[in-house]
């Protein structure tokens, strides 16, 4: 299924990051976080991920910077509220190939909706999680959303910022090994019951 949101990805990137599925407006133009509301572009020139503020049409750019973008769930829709958890598994193993076969350095969640459900994990903290994702280090970030409320600008850089901070740590080994250690994430079944 054509999306008219492709995915802005290359191989061995710094930062993939990923919403959760294309809006519509996104979708319809064909550039990621497009709508006057989305605070990405903003909040990714303030946390120091990129010299200027993109902008949506502009969004290819990214990857000048080491970066990518990608949605776990292709199907757009007005709210991603919208999407159900079928939506979410039906995504996974083309959303983990992707994965290992881009082997980004770090994976950044743009909210806990789509990790929790893909890795079947109530409980998710902001930041670093303790399973990689296909070899990448998984990182959940708020979503940079207008309709997120919880999260005001500030909050947002500064979470944006602490992951830009990481990422611009050198690594003390290699990145193979360093990624190593973490334990792979294994999705529970659909008959874990999870409501």
């Amino acid at each position: 299924m054509s999306t008219g949101l492709p995915d802005i990805i290359a191989g061995q990137l710094s930062v993939l990051f990923c919403g959760i599925n294309p809006g519509l407006g996104a979708a319809a133009s064909g550039h990621h976080f497009e709508g006057r509301a989305n605070r990405f572009w903003r909040v990714m020139h303030l946390a120091g991920f990129t010299p200027d503020e993109l902008r949506p049409e502009d969004d290819r750019r990214i990857l000048v910077y080491g970066y990518g973008l990608t949605t776990v769930v292709d199907r757009p829709t007005a709210a991603a509220d919208e999407l159900s958890r079928h939506d979410f598994a039906d995504a996974a193993a083309g959303f983990e190939a992707k994965i290992a076969t881009y082997a980004p350095r770090f994976v950044a969640f743009l909210g806990k909706a789509a990790y929790a459900t893909l890795t079947g994990t109530r409980e998710i903290s902001w930041g670093r999680q303790p399973a990689a994702l296909e070899g990448s280090i998984a990182w959940v970030l708020p979503n940079p959303s207008g309709r997120n409320l919880a999260f005001s600008l500030e909050r947002l850089v500064e979470a944006y910022t602490e992951l830009r901070l990481t990422v611009a740590s050198p690594l003390p080994v290699s990145r193979l090994q360093a990624r190593s250690p973490q334990e792979p994430i294994h999705r529970r079944s659909r008959g874990s019951g999870q409501g």
